[in-house]
């Protein structure tokens, strides 16, 4: 297994409890966008605690990016990854991932599931590609979004925000079912690209399928 101890350049929070790490990038390092790593903090008691983050910079950039939701309710890697600074060093393994770009289609995103598509849009916004493509994101509340105004402006009217469990007098929560599929998608022939907790995703795979869409149009990360 290949491994690059790299340097943390900037680590900073974008939501409550998602953080930013901007790293170097290893000489002829290189990956898809939509792939992630496994990635330990290079501490003697951390270094082979190894876990996957996703790639959230595009893939010609000199730096690399993650953006990682931090569990602060017990001493985890996140935990430790929340009191990680620039200065420190992380050690990254081997690229892997099954989400990589087809061509257009819905991505449909729960929670932190949205970061492997954000390398996507990135890559496809700066080559001028991204027309076509919608996201359907779903969040607890409003301050769990990741990344909303960079969103919103590379996907305009195509970027559709959804909210389990807002608190706002006379919210009615929303979940991505059968029956929010049926209303929002008029043609089942195109690609999904689903990305989520476990439960999320087969539940949405499932309801797509039985809608008419092919396994092999359907591209998941859990």
């Amino acid at each position: 297994m290949n491994s690059h101890i790299v340097k943390v350049i900037k680590a900073v929070y974008i939501t409550h409890d998602v953080k930013c790490f901007t790293v170097e990038k290893p000489v002829d390092f290189d990956f898809i966008p939509g792939q992630a790593t496994e990635v330990s903090i290079n501490q003697p008691l951390w270094k082979n605690q190894l876990r996957p983050f996703t790639f959230t910079c595009r893939r010609d950039q000199s730096q690399l990016e993650f953006m990682i939701k931090i569990y602060r309710d017990h001493e985890g890697v996140t935990n430790m990854l929340g009191r990680t600074n620039a200065g420190a060093e992380l050690i990254l393994h081997d690229v892997f991932g099954a989400i990589q770009y087809k061509g257009p289609g819905v991505f449909i995103a729960g929670g932190a599931g949205i970061t492997p598509f954000i390398s996507i849009f990135r890559d496809l916004f700066h080559k001028n590609k991204i027309e076509n493509n919608s996201l359907i994101y779903s969040n607890k509340t409003s301050e769990d979004v990741i990344m909303e105004d960079e969103l919103q402006e590379m996907l305009g009217d195509n970027f559709i925000k959804l909210f389990t469990r807002q608190n706002v007098l006379g919210f009615r929560g929303r979940r991505i079912d059968r029956t929010y599929l049926i209303d929002h998608i008029s043609d089942f022939g195109q690609h999904f690209y689903v990305c989520g907790p476990a439960n999320f995703v087969k539940s949405i795979t499932k309801d797509l399928h039985d809608l008419g869409a092919n396994m092999d149009i359907i591209i998941i990360e859990m």
